[in-house]
């Protein structure tokens, strides 16, 4: 058997302004193939190309990365403001209801920056449009000048709950993390349990309580030089081995069903 698939969620934008184009940074590819070692497949996130069910038989497991666009807020039932920012709607369209369908059937999902959000809404949670505009909270989002370390450095701590699942993954209460966001979970969904706050308290390390499989999503970008950061590292091995599990499962259950 070959490596399990992990089908990672790419965004739309447009090259030179001008021709449409989909894409997912390389980071995740290379955190998906080096550190989780599954097979990195970019998903061209548009219901007129694929389809919910048909990405649940062709995958493994799902990376929901970060992007520049923002989950819509009629998706959670607010009305558009200027502070909302850019979308994705057809991201929107196929994202949510992938995640929806995941966590009832146990296919792993790992959510990053975007994908983070993009659980907490599918759950039925709200965002804040701009997390810097919220007295008390600081801004969160990538400096606007530098290079790409010095964008993706480490700028502040998570503390996550002791005894938790962050906690079993990390081996400490206490990590430091990269910030690159503006929005941040608002009211949290349905099930959605918060174990990791920013200083600012900014909602940071989620899960979904109950699911049937792995359903961790974190506001920062472990993606940067995921192979030797000692935060990043654990949450893509994890990830990597629920989806080898999952196929595993899934390769016994065909060749089952084919007797």
């Amino acid at each position: 058997m070959g490596r399990p698939v992990v089908g990672i969620i790419g965004n739309q934008f447009l090259i030179n302004d001008q021709y449409p184009a989909h894409a997912g940074g390389s980071m995740n590819s290379e955190a998906i193939s080096q550190v989780s070692r599954c097979l990195p497949l970019v998903v061209p996130a548009d219901p007129r190309y694929v389809g919910v069910d048909e990405l649940l038989d062709t995958c493994d497991g799902f990376l929901f990365t970060g992007g520049r666009p923002n989950v819509h807020p009629e998706e959670y039932g607010e009305a558009e403001t200027a502070a909302h920012g850019e979308f994705d709607r057809a991201r929107d369209a196929v994202a949510l209801p992938l995640i929806r369908a995941c966590v009832a059937r146990g296919q792993p999902i790992l959510g990053i920056c975007r994908g983070f959000q993009e659980i907490n809404v599918a759950m039925g949670g709200t965002l804040y449009p701009e997390i810097r505009d919220l007295p008390g909270r600081m801004n969160h989002r990538m400096p606007p000048d530098g290079t790409l370390e010095e964008k993706f450095a480490l700028r502040h701590g998570v503390t996550v709950v002791e005894g938790g699942v962050f906690h079993r993954l990390f081996g400490t209460t206490e990590v430091m993390t990269n910030t690159l966001h503006g929005q941040g979970i608002k009211t949290p969904g349905a099930r959605i349990v918060i174990e990791g706050h920013a200083p600012d308290g900014t909602p940071e390390a989620i899960y979904v309580k109950e699911a049937p499989g792995f359903t961790l999503a974190v506001q920062w970008h472990p993606e940067w030089d995921a192979a030797n950061d000692p935060v990043s590292r654990p949450l893509f091995e994890a990830f990597g081995d629920a989806v080898r599990q999952w196929a595993e499962q899934g390769h016994v259950r065909h060749r089952v069903d084919a007797v």
